[in-house]
């Protein structure tokens, strides 16, 4: 097979296409022929060599999503046969012409979907429909502050809550970007480049807060939140160390929490899997929903899409494609 092997830790040159050692499904797992696979921001943390690869998953390969066609399976494998079109969620490995998955991790994908369109999924639907809606309880009328409401995870957040009845408000780098997070549904889309969010917002009181910053913003957070507020943690880019008043969070009986995906067990990742393929699926089938996807590279084209993930120009999802 063909992949995107991380050669040394660094910048998007580490990343080199090559031929690497073909793979052999295991006995519950399906054999993919990975037509797409999404670029995330943990691919960069692992190129960068802070986010190394779990127990188990092939180690310089990145990529935590594809879309695929079943070629081959292991022998306890009951729910797929070859020729099926799926998306799948992966601990690694996604930026390569085959993937090994177990078949828990993997979804039918909806025919009105491209294969491009679905790789663009699975990440950030688990990490949304995790955090936001079973961690942090959204519910209908509550209202949502996403920070970095234009990047894949965002933009799904800004679409699934709103669908569900909630009142979004982002924060993003430059108007292009507001465009994109209102057509996904926001509210107000607050750059942060020209406008305090917590002065913007402080009349309003927020419900949730997902936060992928960190740093100075997470006094403002714990500010801006009502009571009962939750404020959800899935990164930190610009600071894991902040300070808290322990007395502002008892007073208004703030839930603080967090999570990471990657790392969780299969049994916790399957039953992830099947509420998402019964919950959310059918909205992109019938076309409630759509992809975020905004930028499509070759997998020979791997490090012009890293620099593209890199700056500050790109917004929503951006896809490798298994096509020369």
């Amino acid at each position: 097979m063909r992949a995107a092997v991380i050669r040394s830790f660094g910048g998007p040159e580490v990343l080199e296409v090559m031929e690497h050692e073909g793979l052999i499904p295991g006995p519950k797992e399906v054999l993919l022929d990975v037509k797409a696979a999404g670029i995330n921001r943990p691919d960069v943390f692992q190129r960068k060599g802070n986010y190394p690869a779990p127990a188990g998953a092939i180690a310089d390969i990145p990529g935590l999503e594809v879309a695929g066609i079943v070629k081959a399976f292991g022998e306890d494998v009951k729910d797929f046969k070859i020729g099926d079109e799926v998306l799948a969620l992966l601990a690694g490995g996604g930026y390569a012409t085959e993937v090994c998955v177990d078949e828990g991790l993997c979804i039918k994908k909806p025919s009105n979907l491209s294969f491009e369109d679905a790789a663009s999924l699975p990440e950030t639907l688990f990490t949304v429909w995790h955090n936001v809606f079973q961690r942090g309880g959204l519910k209908k009328g509550d209202r949502l502050l996403v920070h970095g409401g234009s990047g894949g995870i965002g933009s799904m957040a800004i679409q699934l809550a709103t669908h569900f009845g909630a009142q979004v408000y982002c924060t993003v780098g430059n108007e292009e970007k507001a465009a994109f997070a209102l057509k996904m549904g926001a509210v107000k889309a607050i750059n942060y480049h020209l406008e305090d969010f917590e002065n913007e917002l402080k009349k309003l009181g927020i419900n949730i807060i997902l936060d992928s910053i960190g740093g100075s913003y997470f006094e403002k957070n714990i500010n801006l939140l009502n009571e009962d507020g939750r404020l959800i943690q899935i990164n930190a880019t610009t600071g894991a160390k902040v300070t808290l008043n322990l007395l502002k969070l008892m007073q208004k009986r703030i839930l603080l929490t967090g999570s990471t995906l990657r790392a969780r067990d299969l049994d916790f990742k399957r039953a992830l899997t099947k509420e998402i393929q019964d919950v959310l699926i059918p909205l992109f089938a019938n076309g409630t929903f759509e992809s975020m996807l905004t930028k499509v590279f070759t997998l020979d084209e791997v490090v012009q899409a890293h620099q593209y993930f890199d700056s500050q120009e790109h917004f929503g999802k951006i896809v490798l494609t298994m096509e020369s």
